[in-house]
């Protein structure tokens, strides 16, 4: 299986702007014949919770059409980080779009303290399979959450994907983090991270790939859009920047 993760500068609050780069990155997926591409925490409103409300919709949004499209043409799941809206309010979730399958949501369950303000805890779908392999999701602040590592490792998932939103100041922690859940759990370990300016702060970029023992097996760097590329068979990992 090959499956990718996304490093992308979100525009704020601009949904049909942020699919268009989208875009961009899941065709430079295609030619790389990726199977799966995972997208940043709120990849298409960027981490902004004030906005959040006013921005939150719902996994049947027209908008989101051509991402299907793509989905079935090219036999690629893809999984696009928005805010939707649930009868308790609004969650932090991953759209996630398969071949030829209605569209399934992931909503992050454990929620940071400063986001309560904002955001309801999320129902989470059971874990996904591509090619065969079961994945493990988590977004964010679950990857420090004992319960969800614990919940990811009885699930039997061979791999473990965050969808993450982390800013300079709190980088280092999560690549730790990542690492010692990639070792501990016997798991290759995939992290989506965003660049640019977030929620008055900066996004700390370094979308990171590590193998079952922990060990980094690439990184992106702190400034620049594209995808980084794991090909599990080969355990070979490929960086392409967005041009």
């Amino acid at each position: 299986m090959k499956i990718c993760v996304a490093q992308t500068r979100p525009v704020k609050g601009n949904i049909q702007k942020n699919i268009e780069h989208h875009k961009q990155l899941i065709a430079i997926a295609v030619s790389c014949k990726a199977d799966a591409i995972i997208f940043p925490e709120l990849s298409l409103t960027g981490y902004e919770p004030g906005l959040a409300k006013a921005l939150a919709t719902h996994p049947d949004d027209f908008r989101f059409d051509d991402f299907q499209k793509i989905s079935d043409i090219h036999h690629m799941t893809i999984g696009v980080g928005v805010p939707t809206k649930n009868n308790s309010g609004i969650c932090i979730s991953l759209l996630l779009f398969q071949p030829q399958c209605a569209r399934q949501i992931y909503s992050k369950r454990y929620l940071h303290q400063d986001e309560e303000a904002f955001f309801v805890s999320g129902q989470n779908i059971s874990d996904i399979t591509v090619k065969q392999i079961p994945l493990a999701l988590a977004i964010c602040y679950e990857i420090s959450v004992p319960q969800h590592r614990e919940a990811a490792v009885s699930s039997g998932a061979k791999i473990y994907v965050a969808s993450v939103a982390k800013f300079v100041s709190g980088i280092d922690k999560a690549l730790d983090s990542l690492s010692e859940i990639a070792r501990t759990s016997s798991m290759t370990v995939l992290m989506s991270n965003c660049v640019g300016a977030s929620d008055g702060d900066i996004c700390a970029g370094k979308t990171s790939i590590w193998n079952e023992k922990g060990l980094l097996l690439g990184q992106l760097d702190d400034t620049h859009e594209g995808i980084l590329l794991l090909d599990t068979d080969a355990q070979e990992v490929v960086a392409k920047y967005v041009k």
